[in-house]
């Protein structure tokens, strides 16, 4: 399959995420489209990894490459669940607190 795909695919996933942080007021939900973020980039990361692969192995079929990206995104997937468990648990207190996860009513926190 064409890298185009994979591309115009990322750059979909990461911008209905972008809208949905940019418009929404629910705390669960930006936390879900943040993520749909991350997984856009990890998606590109493991598509040109997989290009980079295929182009390195057309030369030399010993090459031991193609697990870059794949690092990157075992990386990026361990911040984002170190992410989500700790914005999960600031949404539960806030929860407890206000009743609510409208992120709105986060200024009233400051005084």
């Amino acid at each position: 399959m064409p890298i185009n795909y994979y591309v115009a695919f990322a750059i979909a996933l990461f911008s209905i995420g972008v809208a949905g942080v940019l418009t929404r007021r629910n705390a669960i939900i930006i936390f879900m489209c943040v993520e749909l973020m991350l997984n856009a980039v990890n998606l590109l990361l493991v598509a040109f990894s997989k290009l980079h692969y295929a182009n390195v192995a057309e030369f030399n079929p010993f090459a031991s490459v193609g697990t870059d990206g794949q690092v990157f995104v075992f990386f990026i997937m361990v911040v984002a669940a170190a992410e989500v468990s700790v914005g999960l648990a600031i949404i539960v207190m806030m929860y407890r607190n206000i009743h609510s996860v409208d992120i709105n009513f986060l200024n009233r926190l400051k005084h």
